[in-house]
């Protein structure tokens, strides 16, 4: 993935029977200078592709462009192969994979798999250790050890490849104080944006758990899921009444985006089709094309 420290790319929302669109989107984005893509993980939904897998095969027909799961559903994939999975995925693709870690949201459907439901605080509780967990399982170095509620390892070698960023979708204050503790970056929930009053009441709750375990703060970047439309003409406002993202002309992307990076210290977008889903291919060459070298140039 690109060193740059803002990032770019897009979303998908991909079926069993999307592999070749997912694989000329990923191709062309790739082409075209995107630093990323994401595919959502619901492995209790049989019409979707399996992210992990589809990763793997997305990475091997591509070059430069990462991958991740936007976020993975723990529950239903534990940490320590979890941490074989990405691992290996960083080693075939060159370190082109960025982990994005969630506690499990629809648990009905998780239950459904044969996966034991936990409490609010115990999924929490599980995905801080998962995060440790990975992290310790990379690297390289001697057998490790560890005794978690959770999780248990007893003398595993770690692989010989660096642990990967590791994003995750927080939303409660519990789970946004463990993104703190040990995560690298943060996604809003509910495409939530830099302006959003989701944005300003979550992000304090990182920055203050980050602090007392002695992290900098700006070290974990906020990523932000953006579904919204590419317009010809400008529109009258990019938000709606309720303050959520709607789009507008590259230029009024631009001008936003900017402000975004040199003014809320935002990290990466992902852009998404205004219905929550995958851009149409013309919508992503605007992106890759017209917005994100724009404000590539803005930034500086």
């Amino acid at each position: 993935m690109s060193e740059s420290p803002v990032v770019f790319g897009f979303g998908a929302h991909s079926t069993i029977t999307d592999g070749p669109q997912l694989l000329r989107l990923t191709q062309q984005a790739d082409r075209d200078g995107l630093d990323l893509f994401s595919l959502s993980d619901h492995p209790y939904l049989g019409a979707r592709l399996d992210a992990y897998a589809a990763l793997g095969f997305v990475l091997g027909r591509t070059e430069r462009l990462a991958g991740f799961a936007n976020v993975t559903n723990l529950p239903t994939r534990p940490a320590p192969m979890l941490a074989r999975a990405v691992t290996s995925l960083s080693a075939l693709s060159g370190g082109r994979v960025v982990l994005g870690m969630g506690a499990g949201g629809l648990w009905d459907r998780i239950s459904d798999m044969g996966v034991a439901r936990l409490s609010p605080a115990d999924a929490v509780a599980a995905f801080e250790e998962a995060i440790v967990v990975v992290k310790m399982l990379a690297g390289g170095g001697p057998p490790v050890s560890y005794q978690g509620r959770h999780y248990q390892l007893n003398q595993i070698e770690p692989a010989e490849v660096a642990a990967p960023k590791v994003w995750t979708g927080s939303v409660g204050p519990k789970s946004l104080a463990a993104t703190g503790r040990v995560a690298d970056g943060w996604i809003p929930g509910h495409a939530a944006d830099w302006l959003s009053a989701r944005y300003r009441e979550s992000r304090p709750i990182i920055d203050e758990a980050a602090a007392e375990v002695g992290r900098d703060p700006s070290e974990i970047g906020t990523f932000y899921n953006l579904p919204g439309r590419i317009t010809s003409e400008p529109l009258p406002a990019m938000r709606d009444g309720q303050g959520r993202w709607i789009g507008g002309s590259p230029a009024q992307w631009v001008e936003e985006l900017t402000g975004a990076v040199l003014q809320h210290h935002a990290s990466g977008f992902m852009l998404f089709s205004s219905r929550g889903g995958t851009p149409d291919p013309e919508s992503l060459s605007r992106w890759a094309n017209e917005i994100v070298p724009a404000v590539r140039e803005a930034i500086g």
